[in-house]
């Protein structure tokens, strides 16, 4: 574009011109052919060149008049002509949305509505004045410092502050002497309760500066802990175990029922066979069972060697002949010295009996696993309360040179030369060849009534008068690993099964409880114990229940005794 040097015009470069007002004659850039112009063309460009609009008649201020929706014309109180109208009453025409824009402003919906567009939330306007007594906000200074430990609220007055203290807590002269004599820092208030009238004859507070202070100096001084809480969820806590119907078999039904006993049926022992159930009484008799029958017969045809615990006597037969009945022997029986007797082959019983004198009833009869040793247990409080016998040599020898106190009941341990003894807290667990204390085990129950040892060898589970079930893992401590309280009653026996993972225990609550007790070989993983069932059927008598239980050496079934004088056999 060039400029006229004698106006100074410039004109668009569109237009490619350049214009003088003493000449009408242009050059055209594009065609270098001289344009002449006109005068309206001349005015046009000078009003361009001024910034104006070329048109002359248009009018960049003119109001337009928008139609009514009712009528035409504009409507009352938005004319511009009005005294009262304001630009921002006149409606406006609705835009015309761009196509482009549409798969957008579709995004931002969406997202507005999922939440993932959260519009500004407006300034709160804190308040000048705040409640002084009210919680603190989380979203305050204070709030938002996560170190921040409030400071400890001060213990709120109690009845021996008050000015009209109820009469006991007034002291006496001889307590108020007593305190005036304390250490100020042993003393249980450091003010002596008073009473007055009224409210008005209550005096001011000598102390209240002093326990300001040292309310200061506890802020300022003392350091502050914050404790840390666990949030977890109670669930989580339980144990999961598995299924009881996941860990079959285990006894669930009662099969049989045993009667014919006169007495209290007090305790049960199963033939290794498994062909033969026997049963003591309190009436000092004892009879057997030929499995699966359920009748009673005190002649035994075939019976294995089992003691015979008898008032202060404690008898042991040796069946010869298996082949003929073997009745009871009154010689043996009856002998008042309890010397060893001999029947010879010619006698009627075609047997051999040992008889051993006790000066106190015999409690409790068990056998070590290879058949040779057995021990027995009396309510002696002195000494000799257990004895352990050898069969093939007929000789019984004390193990204790001091009674380790009120013996409840003893056992064998089934791999090793061990000899567990049962006091009323504790287990003892001695070492038979080199005769010395090897473990201790401590109960936590009041007394213990009975005790059974895992064929493993490594688990030892104690019953108690109060209810309680201890089971306890030789190689993790000498306290409790489990202790159950599924009874309500007194545990009056506990037993394992040989081959299955099962133990029982019977109360006097007249139930027998079998759980599941699986023991691993791998020492980093502890016992398994799963409660499985409820046993019932025994009916309470004299305020016993279950007396004992035993397991069948072969088959997952369980023999219970009870104070009902019958054996039950649950499969």
């Amino acid at each position: 574009m060039s400029v006229c040097p004698c106006v100074h015009l410039s004109v668009c470069p569109c237009v490619h011109l350049s214009v003088c007002p003493r000449r009408r004659t242009v050059q055209d850039r594009l065609t270098g052919a001289d344009v002449r112009l006109s005068e309206e063309q001349l005015q046009l460009v000078q009003r361009l060149q001024r910034g104006q609009f070329g048109d002359v008649n248009f009018d960049p201020y003119e109001v337009t008049a928008i139609p009514h929706r009712n009528g035409g014309g504009i409507p009352p109180g938005n004319d511009p002509g009005e005294e009262n109208s304001s630009p921002s009453q006149i409606p406006k025409s609705p835009p015309i949305p761009n196509p482009g824009n549409s798969p957008q402003v579709s995004k931002l919906v969406h997202a507005i509505k999922m939440g993932w567009i959260q519009p500004r939330k407006p300034k709160e306007n804190v308040p000048t004045f705040y409640d002084l007594w009210a919680r603190e906000d989380p979203n305050s200074i204070l709030g938002r410092h996560k170190m921040h430990v409030p400071a400890p609220k001060i213990p709120l007055p109690g009845h021996e502050e008050s000015y009209n203290p109820p009469p006991e807590f007034l002291p006496s002269p001889e307590e108020k002497l007593a305190w005036e004599q304390q250490d100020p820092a042993e003393r249980r208030l450091n003010f002596v309760p008073q009473k007055f009238r009224s409210l008005r004859a209550v005096p001011a507070y000598s102390r209240f500066i002093h326990e300001r202070f040292e309310r200061c100096l506890d802020l300022y001084l003392c350091p502050r802990q914050r404790k840390m809480r666990v949030n977890v969820d109670p669930e989580d806590l339980i144990p999961k175990l598995p299924r009881p119907r996941d860990l079959q078999p285990f006894p669930t039904t009662q099969a049989l029922v045993y009667r014919g006993h006169s007495g209290l049926v007090r305790t049960l022992s199963v033939a290794p066979s498994g062909q033969w159930l026997v049963s003591g009484m309190s009436s000092c008799s004892w009879g057997g069972f030929p499995f699966p029958e359920d009748s009673l017969i005190p002649d035994f045809p075939l019976i294995p060697d089992f003691p015979i615990p008898r008032d202060e006597q404690l008898l042991l037969g040796f069946p010869l002949i298996p082949d003929l009945p073997i009745p009871r022997d009154e010689q043996v029986l009856d002998d008042p010295e309890g010397r060893d007797l001999r029947i010879s082959p010619g006698s009627r019983s075609q047997s051999q009996s040992h008889s051993q004198s006790r000066s106190q009833p015999v409690t409790q009869v068990t056998w070590h696993g290879k058949g040779d040793y057995w021990a027995s247990v009396v309510r002696n409080p002195g000494s000799r309360q257990v004895l352990i016998h050898q069969s093939s040599r007929r000789w019984s020898q004390d193990p204790f040179r001091k009674s380790p106190g009120m013996i409840q009941c003893v056992q064998f341990h089934p791999l090793r030369p061990y000899f567990l003894v049962a006091s009323q807290r504790s287990v003892r667990i001695y070492n038979l060849l080199r005769q010395e204390l090897t473990k201790k085990l401590q109960s936590n129950c009041q007394w213990i009534s009975s005790m059974a040892v895992h064929p493993g060898g490594d688990n030892v589970i104690c019953g108690s008068y109060d209810s309680k079930l201890a089971w306890f893992d030789l190689d993790l401590s000498t306290r409790p690993y489990r202790l159950l309280r599924h009874h309500r009653r007194a545990l009056r026996s506990v037993a394992f099964h040989r081959r299955y993972p099962l133990f029982a225990s019977g109360s006097d609550d007249g139930t027998v409880i079998v759980c599941h007790g699986m023991v691993y070989s791998d020492l980093l993983q502890n016992p398994l114990l799963v409660p499985l069932k409820v046993l019932k059927g025994h009916a309470p008598a004299l305020d016993l229940g279950v007396l004992d239980v035993a397991f069948h050496p072969q088959q997952p079934w369980l023999f219970s005794s009870g104070a009902d004088g019958t054996v039950r056999l649950y499969t």
